[in-house]
């Protein structure tokens, strides 16, 4: 049975409304339909609006799988304390925490703070810092369980990075229902609860997973592997429609898209321990700075892998990185013989220590690599005390260098992939030459850039590409302040060979530089002919950059009748 809830407009532009549905044996779902939404995120236009679905099991115990977008916060509230009694509330079980789904996390444990939060370790952390107050949790992990009673025994599935670090899917063995949140969803907003009619639908289900999973398409492949074993008759999604009449063949869809864009990718197996040391911190902040180049990263749990997988995984990837295990740990070790045995010289690899206190010495592991024939992306990460921002800058920094030396070849094909007559009129744009400089806690980062324009008079605003493997990306977020120095003519070259050589991973930039420090913390070149100090407003994604838009806050010129240095290419296809 359907029931539509509310159907008042509950804005001039935006129409809101509430349908509750009884999907199976005391199961519920609540879908709240935005009929008008027309973007999702920055590059994700909208022709049918979504929905944002969340879902009642009432066991012994109840548990409410996810909440829902914030602008929902009157309706959903009003609607939810009608159905339970939020005193009676056991389990909030998140799928993920993006705010389309955790917007209302914080109000639903106000009105039940005994509930139990129910989260993969990754989920809890980012909750933790997004409500601001204590709460009660239980961290899961792949292949865990949880009894409602009633025959409501739910498992839970991990899968990672569909769409975000911390997804997991719920598998409830009495109603054989999946709750998978983003993956197998769409954004179409329409009242009949299930995939009904195929053809309607079938436009947005690829549009969405382009969009969303495929870059992410060997995580595809991971959960859908890890699904096979469970007999589930429904998949209930976050968004559009649940699928009950084509899931399998929906689900078939994925797996063939996932297997097509896997068998072209360049690909690196990045291994850790969960439960152990800075391992899983240290192992994402590497994986960001890889992803960042163009290149897939699989996450491998020592503990949540089997030989011939991890025999697989190895003989395909271009690039290994090992976060070290615990010595003690059996499983890890039979893991670990299983990559030096597939290991082959063609490969680039990268350790970094896990900080638990008793790792698997790294030098050891490094030098049987080094025998094998393996090119060393980046030197050994030795950690000596908790991980600050600056560790974390390094991971990510090593990261950009690994992906970088896997994509040599392929952004070496791309120069010369251009029309040489289409090149050279390119080249032809002429552009100033500059140093952004910027300071996030105890860091720096610089980098030359000569892509900038002014964009805007009120307020006095500045448009900046910045490369998507730039280690500096990582500061140039909304609300992140930094300094544009401007290079003066005939008295640039220093600077500029200083900031275009290659620095390891964490290397102080600055070192020999004369700086001073601006009002926003970020350093003023010296030698620089003018500065402006930048607020970053806005951001827009653009295939291989970031156009970075700031609004600037203050500025001074050294000398009056100086000009700009402006660099001139020959060709219009690279830097």
């Amino acid at each position: 049975m359907v029931a539509i809830i509310n159907t008042n407009q509950t804005t001039n532009t935006t129409r809101l409304t509430l349908q509750t549905t009884e999907l199976a044996a005391e199961t519920t779902a609540i879908r709240c339909l935005d009929w008008d939404r027309d973007r999702f995120d920055i590059e994700f236009g909208l022709q049918n609006g979504t929905t944002y679905n969340s879902f009642i099991i009432q066991g012994e115990k109840l548990a409410l799988v996810d909440t829902a977008h914030a602008k929902f916060r009157q309706l959903y509230l009003e609607l939810l304390t009608g159905l339970i009694d939020p005193a009676s509330l056991d389990y909030l079980i998140i799928s993920h925490t993006e705010p389309d789904h955790s917007g209302l996390v914080k109000d639903i444990l106000a009105l039940a703070p005994q509930a139990t939060v129910v989260g993969a370790k990754v989920a809890i952390k980012f909750l933790t810092d997004m409500v601001h107050q204590p709460f009660e949790h239980i961290i899961v992990k792949n292949g865990d369980r949880l009894d409602l009673g009633n025959g409501h025994e739910l498992e839970f599935v991990s899968a990672p990075n569909l769409h975000w670090p911390d997804t997991i899917f719920t598998y409830d063995y009495k109603t054989q229902i999946l709750y998978t949140c983003d993956a197998f969803g769409l954004h179409y907003c329409d009242e009949p609860t299930f995939d009904e009619d195929l053809e309607l639908i079938e436009a947005d289900f690829e549009y969405y997973y382009d969009c969303l999973m495929k870059p992410n398409a060997r995580s595809v492949l991971a959960a859908i592997k890890r699904m096979d074993k469970l007999a589930f008759e429904t998949i209930a999604t976050g968004h559009g429609p649940l699928l009950k009449y084509h899931r399998a063949e929906l689900v078939d869809r994925y797996q063939q898209w996932s297997q097509a864009q896997t068998k072209t990718e360049t690909l690196v197996g990045l291994f850790y321990s969960e439960d152990y040391g800075y391992s899983e911190e240290l192992a994402r902040a590497i994986a960001q700075g890889i992803i960042k180049t163009g290149v897939a990263v699989e996450l491998i749990d020592w503990n949540n892998t089997e030989p011939q997988e991890v025999r697989e995984l190895v003989t395909q990837a271009a690039g290994l990185v090992i976060g070290m295990p615990p010595q003690s740990d059996r499983e890890a070790h039979t893991i670990l013989s299983t990559i030096l045995a597939a290991a082959h010289s063609k490969q680039s690899i990268g350790l970094f220590e896990a900080g638990g206190g008793e790792d698997e010495p790294i030098y050891p592991l490094r030098t049987k690599f080094q025998e094998t024939g393996l090119i060393e992306a980046f030197e050994p990460i030795i950690i000596k005390k908790s991980p600050n921002q600056a560790t974390k800058q390094l991971c990510d920094e090593a990261g950009i260098d690994l992906g970088q030396w896997l994509t040599r070849d392929r952004t070496a094909k791309q120069i010369k992939a251009i029309d040489n007559s289409l090149e050279k009129a390119l080249g032809r744009i002429s552009n100033g030459l500059y140093i952004i400089t910027a300071t996030k806690g105890e860091i720096k980062s610089a980098m030359v850039a000569s892509w900038v324009t002014q964009a805007s008079l009120t307020p006095l605003g500045i448009a900046i590409a910045v490369a998507k493997d730039r280690a500096i990306e990582s500061f140039m977020q909304i609300g992140d302040r930094f300094v544009l120095n401007v290079l003066a003519e005939g008295n640039y070259q220093n600077l500029i060979r200083h900031f275009l050589k290659r620095f390891p991973p964490g290397a102080d930039r600055f070192e020999e530089i004369k700086t001073v420090p601006a009002t926003n913390g970020s350093p003023i070149l010296a030698e620089s002919l003018a500065y402006l100090e930048c607020e970053v407003s806005n951001r827009l994604e653009c295939s291989d950059h970031w156009i970075v838009y700031s609004t600037v806050q203050t500025g001074r010129v050294a000398k009056l009748d100086v000009l700009t240095a402006v660099h001139h290419r020959k060709v219009g296809n690279h830097y």
